[in-house]
């Protein structure tokens, strides 16, 4: 069964009106609170978690892209204007990256997931073919912030395939965005699982998520190229990435109960 925060990756935009990426969106609680009890009563249906993202992220890229024009390789990063789905779809220059390292465990998930950069991107783009043909910084910042979400799966050891860690790396997101959508669909599914289950190691794994988060390094400020090429363990402890461990303990925990998806 699909969970809450998995439909985030594989779902896609609602439509957009008067597009325009440089004027930020007011918050709309009232649709983000219609769209969560949607979802929260039929997950399979993902059209409601981006109305969730676009009703309460607001200018959430906007104030990220200025944060990453004040890093040391921010302006660097930006100019290039590099779009990650492309690269991360370029099959030769991931097969050349070295063994042990983030790409080599990105080839991996690919592999193991079915997944796709390029894939991601097409079904983001079915209802929102403006964002994809924008060259407004904002659009290439949001259009990157998607396409790095996979890799950060690698980063933090949240794995893709179950809800559990997607809803932990939800809440990771929300820690390094401080996007009220990531926060709003992290905090369901931990209270959906509980409610489920009557046990509380999921939320605690997501609050893990969320701690594990406000202490990393912004990730958002990363040049992903070099990232990819660097060791995964150095990378991790560069980044300040720590081991999941109250993640593990739940899957576990949720694994003896015969719970696949929440």
């Amino acid at each position: 069964m699909a969970s809450v925060p998995n439909a985030i990756d594989r779902g896609a935009t609602g439509p957009v009106a008067d597009f325009n990426p440089g004027r930020p969106l007011k918050r709309d609680w009232r649709t983000a609170w219609i769209a969560l009890r949607k979802l929260l009563r039929n997950a399979e249906d993902t059209g409601q978690v981006f109305r969730i993202m676009r009703a309460l992220n607001a200018d959430t890229s906007h104030k990220n892209y200025t944060r990453l024009l004040r890093t040391a390789e921010g302006g660097r990063i930006a100019l290039r204007h590099v779009e990650l789905a492309e690269r991360f779809s370029d099959r030769a220059w991931l097969q050349a990256l070295p063994e042990g390292s983030v790409g080599a465990a990105y080839r991996d998930f690919l592999a193991r997931t079915g997944f796709s950069a390029q894939g991601l991107a097409d079904i983001s783009y079915a209802e929102n073919a403006d964002f994809r043909d924008s060259d407004h910084p904002y659009a290439w910042f949001g259009r990157r912030e998607r396409d790095i979400h996979d890799i950060w799966h690698v980063l933090t050891g949240y794995t893709a395939e179950e809800p559990l860690g997607e809803a932990c790396l939800v809440a990771f997101s929300y820690a390094q965005t401080r996007g009220l959508g990531w926060g709003a669909i992290g905090l369901a599914a931990a209270l959906k699982s509980v409610k489920i289950t009557g046990d509380t190691r999921f939320a605690k794994a997501v609050w893990e998520g969320y701690r594990h988060g406000k202490r990393a390094a912004w990730l958002h400020g990363e040049d992903y190229e070099a990232l990819l090429a660097e060791p995964l363990d150095a990378a991790r402890r560069r980044l300040r990435i720590e081991a999941p461990a109250a993640y593990q303990r739940a899957q576990a925990s949720l694994k003896a109960k015969g719970l696949s998806g929440l």
